[in-house]
């Protein structure tokens, strides 16, 4: 009998693929999702990542792969954090260990990284439109009984992308099999309209029951021929609305619906999952699964679980760095000073695309909570919304991830510059973030951003400075208003003060210097104090200028540099093509001066994931890159 138990506690060694997977006695598929989620459990809590959404997704991940046959199946996940369980389970298992290290795999599915990761995903809502354009690849070119799966999940059928892909597959042919995996959560507590519809639908118990009676009926395999199963179509949608008293939403977008299931039952997903492979046309599969499921500290505190950072894999307590006298992380500056300034300005109002903890926009819904928005994945409608507001005559402040804000380009252009409405877009995690990769890396807002007309765009070099740059903002009131700052922590113990309007445009000397001028642009410059401080050669004499703003550049101060400098170095944490050099360059063509300009910051590629430290070494905007440049130039 031990030895019976000793082979079972190992089925998870045995997969090295797909194909393996198979192998396994459908009754022994409950044994190997507690081994997978202990494995996912055991790395995370020493490697950080993304724990809560991939505990979610095990028995999921096991019957996809056990029921379809990947790669020549299409399995496409959305909010790619749920894929830890897909990653091992598809020859990955071993490398798990490497998951974000610099030079390991990646902590999202990546189609260069794996033939099982059939679409990179960083970013929330485009499985369905992926998946569909797959799906009529292969009728077209032959391959009908290709299997094309969307897992949706973790808020992001909140998305407007995922409702232009649901709207688009509802006319097609295409063989498309929906999977919403439904944990009611997204990174933060889910809401919204649609939130509550599904909440709704998985209530309805008279609903269930006559989905599981109409299941028998349309998922028997094409039993009728397809003039019975519109009758049975039609017959299901009418009793639908009798005991919803509403038609189903997607049924309605000529999805046929299947659901509520279980998606910790692995035995029952991988018997559905078998018979709705068969049916024609696109499907929803609508599962509900918990996020942090197997991990108890998890599943009762799955906000914090999302990524814990390191924790005791036993007991969840979580293994907090010291931060005794460490600086505040610039998110909670921000977010203490929103509450300040919305005390004493009853117009201000916060506006955050489910980010509310990682922005802190939290600390304004607590204090006033009819004056902060949570609006769900959807970026589009977080930036139009604001202007919206903003017309209206209150003062919104719209807290977005750097590299989210490029899902809203246009609405930033059309909806808010060109109408000069004031609306202040604070853009967290600006520049590189680490070990999310190039996804999530925030390099090219500057480069982006100072091509639209009315911008102002800054970028404060310390907390204290933050805190200026929001009072000058909500003080401004001729367009929008952008303040960018990094991931992480700040550069002060003391920061608050008492935050002053400062003059637009206008930047400032922070060191003098003879030799080589630096000219920098937010929380970077302290980078080149620092590199300056540290270096060897005492005869070299470098001053460094903190530009503040990116738009409208000082040109007083830059008439100021050309004429006293012949060597510039020009250092920023985003695009080295449209950003500060490239500005610094037009200035200095403009104008004829002869000066030497270098240029330090982000490359003309996508930077991989690796901690902070790793990255900014990597592109040579670390310290002792700084000290570098200096000493060459």
């Amino acid at each position: 009998m031990n030895k019976q138990v000793k082979q079972k506690e190992n089925i998870l060694n045995s997969i090295n693929n797909p194909s393996d997977l198979k192998k396994i006695p459908l009754g022994e598929l409950p044994i190997l999702a507690k081994e997978l989620r202990q494995q996912i459990i055991e790395v995370i809590s020493s490697n950080p990542g993304h724990l809560a959404s991939s505990l979610g997704t095990v028995e999921l991940s096991i019957a996809l792969h056990y029921v379809f046959n990947a790669p020549y199946d299409k399995i496409i996940w959305d909010v790619g954090h749920q894929a830890y369980p897909h990653k091992i389970l598809t020859g990955r298992r071993d490398a798990f260990k490497t998951n974000r290290k610099l030079n390991g795999i990646s902590g999202f599915p990546k189609m260069n990284e794996s033939e099982y990761d059939a679409f990179g995903v960083g970013h929330a809502s485009t499985s369905i439109s992926a998946a569909l354009g797959m799906a009529v690849a292969a009728n077209l070119k032959g391959e009908p009984l290709r299997q094309h799966i969307a897992i949706i999940g973790d808020g992001a059928m909140s998305g407007g992308m995922a409702m232009e892909g649901l709207n688009n597959a509802g006319v097609s042919k295409a063989n498309l099999l929906l999977i919403l995996n439904d944990n009611g959560i997204s990174i933060d507590k889910g809401g919204g309209a649609l939130h509550q519809y599904l909440k709704n639908t998985t209530k309805s118990k008279a609903y269930n029951k006559f989905k599981n009676r109409v299941w028998r009926i349309l998922g028997s395999r094409n039993k009728y021929v397809s003039r019975t199963q519109s009758f049975f179509k039609s017959l299901e949608a009418a009793i639908t609305t009798s005991i919803l008293r509403k038609s189903n939403l997607f049924e309605s977008l000529n999805f046929k619906y299947f659901g509520t299931e279980d998606g910790h039952n692995v035995l029952r997903l991988v018997r559905i999952l078998n018979d709705m492979k068969d049916i024609p046309g696109p499907k929803i599969l609508h599962i509900i699964t918990k996020k942090g499921k197997g991990f108890n500290t998890a599943e009762l505190d799955p906000i914090t679980f999302h990524a814990p950072g390191n924790f005791d894999k036993t007991t969840g307590e979580l293994i907090a760095q010291s931060s005794t006298d460490l600086p505040l992380k610039y998110q909670d500056v921000f977010g203490e000073t929103l509450v300040e300034m919305a005390r004493k300005n009853e117009k201000i109002v916060g506006i955050t695309a489910a980010m509310p903890t990682g922005t802190s926009m939290t600390k304004l819904i607590e204090a006033f909570p009819n004056r902060a928005f949570d609006v769900g994945i959807a970026e589009q409608h977080a930036v139009t919304f604001a202007a919206g507001l903003a017309a209206a005559g209150m003062k919104p402040f719209c807290a977005i991830y750097s590299t989210f804000m490029q899902r809203a380009y246009d609405q930033l252009i059309h909806d808010v510059a060109l109408q000069k409405l004031p609306v202040v877009f604070c853009l967290d995690r600006a520049g590189l973030v680490g070990e999310d990769g190039a996804t999530h890396h925030g390099v090219f807002d500057l480069a982006y951003l100072r091509t639209v007309p009315n911008m102002i765009i800054s970028s404060p070099l310390n907390e204290n400075e933050l805190r200026n740059l929001m009072v000058t903002a909500e003080n401004y009131s001729d367009g929008p208003f952008v303040i960018r700052y990094p991931r992480g922590r700040g550069v002060l113990i003391d920061w608050k003060n008492t935050p002053e309007i400062l003059p637009i445009g206008k930047g400032r000397k922070i060191k003098a210097g003879k030799d080589i001028a630096i000219v920098s642009l937010g929380p970077i410059g302290n980078r080149a104090l620092d590199a300056i401080n540290s270096s060897n050669d005492s005869k070299l004499s470098v001053a460094v200028y903190d530009m503040r703003f990116l738009k409208p550049l000082d040109e007083a101060l830059l008439h100021q540099i050309f004429a006293g400098f012949q060597k510039i170095l020009c250092i920023e944490d985003g695009s080295l093509k449209g950003g500060l050099g490239s500005a610094v360059a037009e200035f200095k063509a403009a104008h004829n001066y002869s000066s030497n300009i270098q240029t330090l910051g982000i490359p003309d590629e996508f930077i991989e994931h690796g901690t902070p430290d790793e990255l900014n070494k990597i592109c040579k905007i670390d310290a002792n890159g700084i000290r570098e440049a200096l000493l060459k130039f």
